[in-house]
């Protein structure tokens, strides 16, 4: 055997060892994702429960031209309602909205984790003072305050992520937006704004 017919020999070899290394690894590549597949399918996560519980109206003033200042506590309950899921929130901001626009700063839930079936619950302030609104808005809650009732909705926007065992997958978006229905009680001392009953929030994840 001549010297280049060695060489080429060897380079072949070389070759096929390279192959089936690289082989091997997407081999094993796709093995770990198909046990991770398997696994989220037969655990098969549920985006947790959201309710507003209770919402007290501390403060709401609209002033000229276009100004809105307003206080509320809110109570928001939040159920994991997987058996082997847990979930960590790594950001939930908190805002109240009337037709679609923020009329309050967002809240910065801090960060947990929330295990099997557990229940959270949390009751921050949700304050604006002197907050631009569209004029048109202006003119429907005036409507609303006249009417006797007013409609918000406390929208939640954030990250979580699923922990199954050991593994921890990677961020989702969460969507919660919350219906509160509340009624004025004009009085001599001033109205009074009353929030109706516990309502189920719509959770997107």
């Amino acid at each position: 055997m001549s010297k280049k017919d060695s060489d080429d020999h060897g380079y072949c070899k070389r070759r096929r060892l390279i192959r089936r290394t690289i082989c091997c690894i997407i081999f094993i590549i796709v093995l770990i994702l198909l046990a991770i597949l398997i696994t989220w399918l037969v655990l098969r996560p549920t985006k947790p429960r959201f309710y507003l519980q209770d919402a007290s109206v501390l403060g709401f003033n609209l002033t000229a031209p276009n100004l809105l200042s307003s206080t509320f506590q809110i109570t928001i309950s939040s159920r994991n309602p997987n058996d082997r899921v847990g979930i960590y929130y790594d950001r939930l901001d908190v805002y109240a909205a009337y037709k679609n626009q923020q009329i309050t700063p967002a809240y910065s839930i801090p960060n947990l984790y929330q295990g099997h079936k557990d229940i959270d619950i949390w009751s921050p302030y949700l304050s604006g003072s002197f907050v631009p609104v569209a004029p048109y808005l202006c003119t429907a809650l005036t409507m609303d305050e006249a009417n006797g009732f007013l409609f918000l909705y406390v929208k939640i926007d954030g990250r979580l992520r699923w922990k199954v065992g050991s593994w921890i997958s990677g961020h989702y978006h969460i969507f919660v937006d919350c219906p509160a229905f509340l009624t004025f009680d004009n009085r001599a001392g001033g109205p009074i704004i009353r929030f109706q009953q516990m309502s189920a929030c719509n959770v997107d994840v």
